[in-house]
């Protein structure tokens, strides 16, 4: 499945997620999928964008790594159905919205969290997903140099 269809997705699932449990599971999605994204851009992305792609999947690794894994069918792991990314750019643009829904979404769990360990995973979780938001931001501008540098046909 293209990649802006499956972030598409994540962000319906995730503003229509109405506990801290579901949108905690919507958040780890989100972060698989922009690993999964990360990953298939530092391998086969613009060269020039491969660094800060590598730099997305560690980051957004780390973002799945402090929360609890959810119990998902091996169809319901979205990151999993990435099957195309034809337009770098508008994937991208998708997922720094994504990204900053996120951290949204983990300051009300948090505000609402009854006990520290939801409280911190939260606030690791919201970090992790700025710094993702921040990697994506600078591919965006290295997409827009290049785009700028190419000569006019």
């Amino acid at each position: 499945m293209d990649a802006v269809r499956l972030i598409l997705t994540s962000r319906r699932a995730l503003a229509s997620s109405d506990d801290g449990p579901r949108t905690l599971e919507e958040v780890w999605q989100a972060q698989a999928l922009a690993q999964a994204i990360g990953s298939r851009l530092a391998v086969s992305g613009p060269p020039e964008l491969r660094g800060e792609a590598l730099g997305l999947t560690e980051l957004a690794g780390r973002g799945c790594g402090v929360l609890d894994a959810p119990d998902l069918d091996p169809g319901d792991l979205r990151a999993a159905q990435l099957t195309e990314l034809d337009d770098a750019r508008e994937a991208l643009l998708c997922l720094g919205g994504l990204l900053g829904e996120v951290g949204i979404a983990l300051v009300g769990v948090a505000s609402a969290a009854g006990d520290e360990g939801t409280y911190w995973q939260c606030m690791e979780a919201i970090d992790a997903a700025d710094e993702s938001r921040d990697r994506v931001l600078e591919m965006l501008r290295k997409l827009a140099a290049r785009e700028g540098a190419l000569p006019e046909r």
